[in-house]
């Protein structure tokens, strides 16, 4: 019996996987998007974050990824991190550290039963921005007019990316992009929402969510897809 070959990777798996020849291909050659989910609303910049492929999101960043892209859950790829070395990256690439999922639950406490060295690193972030003593530092519940301005900016780029990139396709494709196009403002509205949210909630909402937080609901990594890509 002839051993049959294994089918090419799709993206998910090739992100995660650290192939980036792949990756490239899919996207380069295939018009896939950075953000593009899969059928459990996984995308590729969670699957290369969450198996630390940090080659992998400079290329996808590059390409229009969404440092914080949500997924159903609203979990975004920080919370997939596994090393403080890929949490840092997407930090210093706008990764939103101080927000919560559909849970209620933030990156820090998500991650600090698995991976409590990565949690004490996001910890260290939020400490340093909420603790300052210094005359005229703002309320812990109420973020600075940079932190506001950042989150913003990170928003409308990715709006930006996603508008050229379905622009471009559909005008390959010779189709009306009107409805990607609205569905993609559409996210990028609630995404904002959302971050407005999470950057002004207060510690009782917090302590709630670590409250409710269960861990043997919430896997640590979610299985990559194996379908065809």
């Amino acid at each position: 019996m002839a051993i049959q070959p294994n089918p090419p990777k799709n993206v998910w798996v090739a992100a995660g996987d650290g192939d980036l020849d792949r990756v490239k291909e899919l996207i380069e050659s295939h018009s896939l998007s950075p953000n593009v989910p899969d059928p459990n609303s996984y995308t590729p910049m969670h699957a290369a974050a969450s198996y630390g492929q940090i080659e992998v999101l400079e290329y996808l960043v590059s390409r229009g990824g969404d440092v914080n892209i949500t997924d159903d859950d609203g979990d975004t790829p920080i919370y997939t991190v596994e090393n403080v070395d890929t949490a840092r990256w997407l930090v210093e690439h706008g990764a939103i550290v101080d927000r919560r999922n559909q849970e209620g639950i933030s990156p820090i406490e998500h991650l600090s039963e698995d991976f409590g060295e990565v949690a004490n690193y996001l910890q260290t972030l939020t400490t340093t921005t909420t603790t300052s003593s210094a005359p005229g530092a703002q309320s812990p519940n109420h973020p600075s007019q940079h932190s506001q301005n950042a989150a913003s900016e990170q928003l409308t780029s990715a709006l930006m990316a996603s508008v050229q990139e379905i622009m471009e396709r559909a005008e390959a494709e010779g189709r009306d992009p009107d409805e990607e196009l609205r569905q993609v403002v559409s996210r990028t509205v609630l995404d904002g929402v959302a971050t407005g949210y999470a950057m002004t909630e207060d510690t009782s909402i917090r302590d709630a969510g670590r409250a409710r937080e269960d861990p043997d609901d919430s896997p640590s990594k979610r299985s990559r897809m194996d379908g065809p890509g």
